[in-house]
């Protein structure tokens, strides 16, 4: 660390004092190190300020800090944790943030004006997976009984199926079923209600073109927001009976006996893309060179995490457990960050992929997963009128920015510090993954069809529908 702010002073006088013979004081073994660094070109602000919430997945942020790599990018970094994702978006968008870790429906949600409008970006996906349903101790004894069980354990992955008897019980008593989730455009939300549709369960819709954004018109589940490190406590009062939330507060909810994680978002969607890392259009057009630096610090960060199959996950977890990123005990966040999960407590089992931040090109923004949470957004109403399939395509383009992403990964190959084989082959990257088949109803995935894959929903808006 000591030679990276000492590298790091020599690159803030350069930019500060870049006038006449300045640069003959600086060594050639200074210059020769940094050629392709110079080739990007100094950052335009080098004092930043990155927003997250406490979860686990805001691992990226607090590795290039911790370990030095925004440094090394002559990037001085505070990172801030935020109250709850409206005041974090509401932030980046007034200037107060420079960027911050981000639902991947932030940006998208922005760009099309469902709730805040704004022109907000993305060249950096934080993660894949990372999410789990829990509910209470009480509704998991109701729902056991109709879950398979080998060797006196429950069968995984466990369906909304088990769920359904449940929730109809409730409706024929005429007590409403309720549980949480993060934001209206989090990932959380559509897995939630991915997970209960594939189950029979109508999660509700949106209207906002009525003035409805409650999400619970028939609604046969009653979802509303919980900011996440409040989760296990408002299940354990009793306002909810479930959610869906990041870690580690389904393990929280484990260690405190409170409740049991039913089913993960890798049982759901494997692989699924979680959060990104979002800025303003105005501030990445502003800071051009910045932006690409600060992806570059966190492409390393995200190699450091997942390369050696995971053998730097428990100095990760002790870097998390500090009060100022998620502040939970050690054994509660290594408990899915060293590649296993608790379901029930002591059912304890191997997911390696349960947090994944580098390995299957889980940093690469593609345009198919902006797709994907749109045609969600258009599923449960957040869009209200048909769209065609270019609209789905355009907005993608808008939001997600590989070509900066890019530029980033090509510089960190130049440098030595990533191999060209570890990313997407750039010349001919469309943006677009192969059909996707693991989700947990086996409906099929194309991004590059959305309206065909909307058609395929027994429960939800087809492209033609209108409330």
């Amino acid at each position: 660390m000591a030679n990276n702010k000492l590298m790091n002073t020599l690159k803030h006088a350069v930019k500060t004092l870049r006038v006449g013979m300045v640069s003959a004081v600086i060594t050639s073994a200074f210059i020769s190190a940094n050629v392709s660094a110079e080739e990007i070109g100094y950052a335009e602000k080098e004092e930043l300020k990155f927003g997250f919430i406490k979860l686990t997945d805001m691992a990226p942020l607090a590795v290039a800090y911790e370990k030095g790599f925004f440094e090394e990018e002559g990037l001085y970094v505070t990172l801030e944790a935020q109250a709850n994702w409206k005041v974090l978006l509401d932030r980046v968008i007034d200037g107060q943030l420079d960027g911050a870790h981000m639902l991947a429906g932030q940006p998208l949600g922005a760009t099309i004006g469902y709730g805040t409008k704004a022109d907000i970006i993305t060249a950096f996906s934080m993660d894949l997976n990372g999410n789990a349903i829990t509910v209470s101790n009480d509704i998991w004894a109701q729902m056991k009984k109709h879950v398979p069980h080998e060797g006196g354990k429950p069968v995984h992955p466990i369906k909304a199926d088990a769920l359904k008897p449940v929730v109809d019980d409730y409706k024929s008593k005429g007590k409403p079923f309720k549980m949480g989730m993060v934001f209206p455009v989090s990932t959380h939300n559509y897995e939630l209600r991915y997970w209960l549709a594939a189950g029979g369960i109508h999660p509700g819709y949106y209207a906002p073109h009525k003035g409805d954004t409650s999400g619970q018109i028939s609604a046969e589940a009653l979802l509303s927001v919980t900011p996440p490190p409040q989760m296990p406590a408002t299940m354990e009062a009793g306002t909810i009976y479930g959610y869906c939330v990041g870690e580690p507060w389904n393990q929280q909810a484990v260690f405190k006996g409170i409740g049991v994680p039913v089913v993960t978002d890798y049982e759901i969607w494997k692989d699924n893309p979680e959060k990104v890392f979002g800025v303003s259009k105005t501030w990445a057009e502003k800071n051009p060179n910045t932006h690409i630096r600060v992806v570059k610090a966190m492409i390393r960060a995200a190699m450091w995490l997942d390369e050696n199959n995971n053998a730097n996950r428990p100095e990760a977890v002790k870097i998390l457990a500090k009060s100022q990123y998620v502040g939970a005990d050690y054994e509660v966040i290594a408990n899915s960050m060293t590649g296993t999960f608790e379901y029930e407590k002591g059912d304890k089992r191997d997911v390696p992929d349960f947090n994944v931040f580098f390995r299957y090109n889980a940093t690469y923004p593609f345009y198919s997963d902006a797709i994907w949470y749109l045609t969600q957004m258009r599923r449960w109403g957040q869009i209200s009128e048909p769209k065609s399939d270019s609209w789905y395509k355009d907005i993608a383009k808008q939001v997600y920015r590989p070509d900066i992403y890019a530029q980033a990964a090509k510089s960190l190959i130049a440098e030595g510090k990533a191999k060209a084989s570890e990313f997407p082959e750039f010349a001919s990257e469309t943006g677009f993954k192969s059909p996707q088949k693991h989700f947990i109803d086996n409906i099929v995935y194309d991004g590059s069809q959305p309206n065909a894959y909307l058609d395929k929903f027994a429960i939800g808006l087809k492209n033609d529908s209108k409330l």
